[in-house]
C-alpha cells in the first residue's frame, strides 16, 4: 500500500504529517485490498481541508471534510471513508443483496 501526502498553500509540518499517516493507517483494518492512500490537505481563509482518496481494485473512493482546524478535518475525512470501505466492502460480498432478496422471499404473490 502506497501512502502520499500533498499539502497545498501551506508547508506541512512534521506533527501533522504523522498525525495524518497514523489516522489514514486506521483504514487498512477495514479493507485489506487498498491500493493508494492519497490525501490531500488544503489551507484557505478560514477553512482547512482535507480530501482522502484510496484506490482499491477496480475504482477510486474519495472524502472530503473541512473545517477551521486541520486535524478535526484530518479525522472526519476519514470517519468518512471508514464508512465507505465497509459499503465497498460489503457490496463485495453481497450483503447487501441478501438484505434486499429476504423480504422478498416471504412474499405471496
Amino acid at each position: 500500500m502506497r501512502f502520499n501526502i500533498t499539502a497545498r498553500h501551506f508547508k506541512l509540518s512534521e506533527e501533522l504529517k504523522a498525525f495524518t499517516q497514523e489516522e489514514a493507517s486506521r483504514l487498512a483494518k477495514y479493507y485489506d485490498g487498498i491500493l493508494d492512500i492519497e490525501v490531500i490537505l488544503g489551507w484557505e481563509k478560514k477553512n482547512r481541508t482535507a480530501e482522502i482518496k484510496i484506490a482499491v481494485y477496480g475504482t477510486v473512493l474519495t472524502a472530503t471534510e473541512s473545517s477551521e482546524d486541520m486535524h478535526a478535518s484530518v479525522r472526519a475525512a476519514v470517519d468518512k471513508m471508514e464508512r465507505q470501505l465497509i459499503k465497498y466492502k460489503d457490496k463485495l460480498r453481497g450483503f447487501e443483496h441478501e438484505k434486499a432478496a429476504a423480504p422478498d422471499a416471504g412474499a405471496k404473490g
